[in-house]
């Protein structure tokens, strides 16, 4: 099997992104062993600390979020960085080439079930002149790399620099993430779904009628049965699609009239959707393309709908937009 850096240098992947790559797949070594020591290490529970989104923090959040900034100011060549734990952008060094958006523990509430969590990250150019939020502030089209860890019974990396959707499984013999599926085909078909039921009062109408006659499987107008499945943390759910298809939403809703959407784009939404794009799936807000949003903040939160790219256009087409017309491109 290929080695991470094998993978890298056969893409002919630039060696300052590759490095910083690597630097990020090392950083993610050491905190696949943070959260397997979990109780033992004390490092459960909560912070009486919260984060910019006025989420209560987790320790394991802030362990994480301080371990990528430390491993960040050491590779030299990123310019800054932006956190789901950070309130502002952080400059590392003035010569950098890259900005690094992350989000250190996503799902972390699972941490103290013992259940799935992950870290997220997306790699952008860095712009000239001062850093600024606005620097960050590009389209997810301009990422150059975009993965993320799964930390699992197994610990997983997915990674694309451009070139396909890539797996890579953590050899705990060697510390080595190894080659373990080289192109990522999701399948475009699906009978499966995620999503978090408990708040389908609070949808729009088109979701509500959607999920609706998905319920109803073979006997409502689909004529097909339908599973569901929620890990409640975003890292399984597009692992999961990834790996066997499937869609994925969390979708607009009234819950909080402030806060209509629940994931950010800048490290959440955009390196996902670049994944699934890359891995033949389509990735929408439900009214557009994830990766054609030009960004107005940071911490700005969208309503994703990804996975499967015949059943994200059956989703859309509840919103009022047909895509079956589209020339195949994959």
């Amino acid at each position: 099997m290929q080695t991470l850096t094998q993978t890298l240098t056969k893409q002919a992947v630039p060696d300052s992104l590759s490095q910083l790559i690597l630097r990020l797949a090392d950083c993610s070594k050491d905190i696949s062993q943070a959260v397997r020591h979990g109780a033992l290490a004390g490092v459960l529970g909560a912070t009486e600390q919260e984060n910019v989104q006025g989420e209560t923090q987790k320790k394991l959040d802030v362990i994480t979020n301080d371990m990528l900034k430390d491993a960040l100011k050491a590779e030299g060549n990123v310019r800054g960085l932006a956190s789901e734990e950070e309130d502002y952008v952080v400059e590392v060094n003035k010569q950098g080439d890259f900005l690094v958006c992350f989000d250190p523990l996503d799902g972390s509430s699972n941490i103290d079930i013992n259940s799935l969590v992950g870290t997220i990250f997306s790699i952008l150019p860095a712009q000239d002149g001062e850093l600024t939020e606005a620097s960050f502030l590009q389209n997810g089209r301009q990422q150059l790399a975009a993965g993320y860890v799964l930390y699992g019974p197994s610990t997983m990396m997915a990674l694309t620099t451009g070139q396909g959707t890539q797996l890579y499984t953590l050899n705990p013999d060697t510390n080595e993430f190894l080659l373990t599926d080289e192109a990522v085909n999701i399948s475009k078909d699906t009978a499966e779904f995620a999503i978090n039921m408990s708040n389908q009062r609070f949808w729009e109408a088109p979701m509500q009628t959607y999920i609706s006659e998905l319920l109803l499987g073979n006997i409502g107008p689909r004529e097909k049965s339908f599973n569901m499945r929620w890990i409640a943390a975003m890292v399984g759910d597009v692992h999961r699609v990834l790996c066997r298809g499937g869609i994925f939403m969390y979708p607009t809703d009234n819950k909080n009239p402030e806060k209509p959407y629940k994931l950010r784009l800048m490290y959440e939404a955009n390196p996902m959707a670049l994944l699934v794009e890359q891995a033949g799936g389509k990735a929408s807000t439900g009214y557009g393309d994830i990766l054609d949003i030009a960004p107005e903040e940071i911490h700005q939160r969208v309503a994703v709908i990804l996975g499967s790219a015949n059943e994200v256009d059956a989703c859309l087409s509840y919103h009022g937009l047909d895509y079956s017309n589209e020339p195949d491109i994959a």
